[in-house]
C-alpha cells in the first residue's frame, strides 16, 4: 500500500479493544479507517485462544461498566450471546479459602476471633493515626483498611503481581482500581448489599456479562461488522517507523510476516501500541529527554497456563486470587464457570494458571511441558484437582499486559503529554497507548472520544480513567445515520470545587461504623474471656468479673462469654451509629454552608446557567 498523506484516512494502531472501539465508531461517522495489527489475532489482551476445544480468557473479562453507552455498545454487537453470569470468587490465604467479597462469618472462622480482633483494632488504629500522605499503594492501603488486613490480603498478592514491593507502586494504581472500596463498605455489603450511596461498588459486583465464547467473539465480531462496511483490519502487520513532519504524522511504515515494508498514509492516527515502542518509531525522534522518560515506562508481563481437565467441574469459583507465597501462580481461572460454552466437551473443564513476571525471567523462557507441569502440581498443592486429572496443557505468553504504576510514572507522563500537544493529529488510546491500567471499558471510553475528536469534538482523552468522572447522555443524534450515546464530562469547573468539598468534608456511614466499633470490641471481651477461663484458677478473671456491674447476666464462665459478646456487639454498634450522626450533623452543616457559598459566587460570575 502506497502512501497517500492527502488522503482523508485515520490510520489505527492496534486491534485490541481500544482500537476496534475507534474503528467502529468512526465507521459510524463516515470517516474512513484502516486497523494496523503486529499479531495474527484480534482482541489484544482480550483475545480468546482454543486449543483443543477449550477456550481460553487472557486474565479473564468482565464485561461490566458504570458507563451506560459502553453497556449498550456491547449488547448491540453481540446481544443474545452476551450472557449474564454470577460471580463467584475467593482468596486463598495459609491454607484455607476465603469469600471475597467478604462474608463476616466466613472471615471469622477462617482467621480465627484473635485475628479478628486484631484487624479491627488495626483498622482503628489507622482510623486515628493514618499515614499523612499516601504516596504508595502500602500507605494507601493501610488507609483504609489497617496494616493487618493490608499484610494478610494485599501485600503478598500485589507484590507477587507486580514483582515489586507495595512502598514502590504508586498510590494511583489503588486508588483507580479499588477506590470505592475500604473496609467500611465491605462490611457494610457483607450486610446490606453493595451499595454505597446508590451507586454499585465496581470491586464488589456480583454478577457481570460475559461473551459466550469468551471475550475475543466480541472482537471477533466487531472485525466483520468492519469488514461488512469494508474498513480493513490488517494482520500481521507491525509498525515500525511513524514519520511525521511540521507537527502532524504523515505515515507510518509497516512490516509484514515476511519483512516487507510498505507506507501507510492518512490524515489522523491513532495508537494504541505501547509509549515506548511508539516513541521509538517516530522519525525524526523525539528529543532525547521525553524518549527517555518514554522508554523509562514499565510494564510487566504475564503468562497463563492452561490446564485441561477430566473432571467436569473442579471448583465453583470464576476465579480465585492465590495470596500463598508457597506457589508461584497469582490467579486460577475457572472459564466453564464464567461461560459453559468455552469447552467442548462438557465433562471436560479448563482452568488457567495466571502468573505475573518479566520477560528476562527464568520462568518465561521455561519450556511449555515444564510450565505445563509445574502448573498441574500447584493444581494439587492448592486442593483444586487431582495431577491425574490434568489430560493437557497449552502455554499462552502475553508481552506488556500491564502498565507499571511505580513512583515517578506520572512525572514522565507529563512530559510526554507535553511533547504530544505539539502533534494534534496522534491520539494516544488504551491501556498501554496511554500507559493507564484501564479497565476494558475505560479503554474504550478513550476510543470513543477520539473518535469523535477526530470528527471535530474537543475532549479530554486523558480524563478517562476515573469513572464517577462520566455519566451517560442519551441523544438521538443523527450523525450521517449514527445515533450515539453521548459520553460527556459530567462536571464543570465549580462542579468540580463543589465534589472536592464533599470528598474533604465527607459524612460517615453510620451502619458501617457501628459494625467496626462492635466487632473488635464484642470478640475482644470474648476472647479474653475465654482465655481467662483456659488459664484457670480460683476465682477465675475477678476483676473482669466487675463487668457484671455494668453488663446484664455477665459472668466469666462460657455462657457469660456468649453474653458479653451480644451485649458489647449491640452496644458498640450503638455507640458507633450515635457517634457518626453526631460528627455528621456537625460536618454537614458545615459542608452545606461552604457549598451554598460557592454556588452563589459562581451564580454571580456567570448569569447563565452551566449545563453539562
Amino acid at each position: 500500500m502506497s502512501s497517500a498523506a492527502a488522503l482523508r484516512r485515520c490510520v489505527i494502531i492496534g486491534a485490541g479493544p481500544a482500537g476496534l472501539t475507534a474503528a467502529l465508531e468512526l465507521s459510524r461517522r463516515n470517516f474512513p479507517a484502516i486497523v494496523l495489527e503486529a499479531d495474527n489475532q484480534v482482541g489484544g489482551i482480550a483475545r480468546t485462544v482454543e486449543y483443543k476445544g477449550c477456550r481460553f480468557d487472557i486474565g479473564g473479562h468482565r464485561f461490566y461498566s458504570k458507563v451506560q453507552a459502553v453497556e449498550d455498545w456491547w449488547k448491540r454487537i453481540l446481544g443474545d450471546d452476551l450472557l449474564t453470569r454470577p460471580r463467584l470468587s475467593r482468596i486463598y490465604y495459609a491454607g484455607r479459602f476465603f469469600d471475597y467479597p467478604l462474608k463476616p462469618m466466613n472471615a471469622l472462622l477462617g482467621l480465627g476471633p484473635i485475628e479478628a480482633v486484631r484487624i479491627g483494632l488495626s483498622y482503628i488504629a489507622s482510623r486515628l493515626f493514618p499515614h499523612p500522605e499516601e504516596k504508595n499503594l502500602e500507605q494507601w492501603v493501610t488507609n483504609r483498611f489497617g496494616r493487618r488486613l493490608y499484610e494478610i490480603f494485599f501485600k503478598t498478592y500485589t507484590e507477587k503481581v507486580w514483582g515489586m514491593a507495595c512502598a514502590e507502586i504508586g498510590a494511583d494504581w489503588a486508588s483507580q482500581r479499588i477506590k470505592d472500596l475500604d473496609l467500611l463498605t465491605a462490611l457494610r455489603a457483607a450486610f446490606l448489599g453493595n451499595r454505597r450511596g446508590g451507586k454499585v461498588v465496581t470491586s464488589l459486583i456480583e454478577e457481570f456479562r460475559y461473551p459466550r465464547f469468551g471475550p475475543g467473539m466480541m472482537w471477533e465480531r466487531v472485525c466483520e461488522m468492519l469488514g461488512a462496511k469494508g474498513y480493513g483490519v490488517e494482520l500481521g502487520r507491525r509498525v515500525t517507523r511513524i514519520s511525521h513532519r511540521d507537527g502532524r504524522i504523515t505515515s507510518v511504515t509497516v512490516s509484514d510476516s515476511a519483512d516487507q515494508m510498505s507506507e501507510v498514509g492518512g490524515t489522523e492516527f491513532i495508537s494504541t501500541m505501547p509509549i515506548c515502542e511508539l516513541f521509538e518509531a517516530l522519525d525524526p525522534p523525539p528529543p532525547a529527554a521525553v524518549l527517555q522518560a518514554a522508554c523509562e515506562l514499565r510494564h510487566r508481563d504475564f503468562m497463563t497456563v492452561g490446564l485441561i481437565l477430566s473432571c467436569p467441574d473442579p471448583f465453583p469459583d470464576n476465579w480465585i486470587y492465590i495470596h500463598s507465597p508457597d506457589v508461584g501462580v497469582g490467579r486460577v481461572q475457572n472459564f466453564k464457570a464464567w461461560s459453559p460454552e468455552m469447552v467442548a466437551d462438557s465433562s471436560q473443564s479448563c482452568l488457567g494458571f495466571e502468573y505475573f513476571l518479566h520477560q528476562g525471567d527464568a520462568l518465561w523462557s521455561t519450556s511449555d511441558a515444564d510450565l505445563i507441569a509445574m502448573a498441574t502440581r500447584e493444581c494439587a498443592q492448592l486442593g483444586l484437582a487431582r495431577e491425574e486429572d490434568v489430560v493437557d496443557g497449552v502455554v499462552i505468553r502475553m508481552p506488556k499486559a500491564y502498565p507499571v504504576y511505580d513512583l515517578g510514572y506520572e512525572e514522565r507522563l507529563t512530559v510526554i503529554r507535553e511533547y504530544l500537544e505539539q502533534i494534534p493529529n496522534l491520539h494516544l488510546v488504551g491501556r498501554n497507548g496511554q500507559h493507564r491500567y484501564n479497565n476494558q471499558d475505560h479503554s474504550m471510553v478513550t476510543a470513543m472520544y477520539a473518535a469523535r475528536n477526530i470528527d471535530g469534538e474537543d475532549l479530554d482523552v486523558w480524563s478517562v480513567n476515573v469513572e464517577e468522572d462520566y455519566l451517560e447522555e442519551a441523544q438521538n443524534e443523527d450523525r450521517s445515520g449514527a445515533s450515539g450515546d453521548r459520553l460527556v464530562p459530567q462536571r464543570n469547573e465549580t462542579g468540580r470545587a463543589i465534589e472536592a468539598l464533599r470528598s474533604a468534608f465527607a459524612l460517615y456511614d453510620p451502619l458501617a461504623l457501628g459494625v467496626a466499633v462492635a466487632i473488635p470490641a464484642a470478640f475482644g471481651l470474648f476472647v479474653v474471656t475465654a482465655l481467662l477461663l483456659l488459664q484457670g484458677g480460683d476465682p477465675v478473671g475477678p476483676k473482669l468479673s466487675l463487668l457484671d456491674n455494668y453488663l446484664f447476666y455477665y459472668r466469666v464462665s462460657w455462657g457469660g462469654a456468649f453474653v458479653g459478646l451480644a451485649e458489647v456487639g449491640a452496644g458498640g454498634f450503638a455507640f458507633g451509629w450515635v457517634l457518626a450522626k453526631a460528627i455528621n450533623a456537625v460536618v454537614g452543616r458545615h459542608r452545606k454552608t461552604l457549598v451554598e457559598r460557592l454556588e452563589r459566587m459562581s451564580a454571580l460570575a456567570s448569569p447563565e446557567t452551566d449545563l453539562p
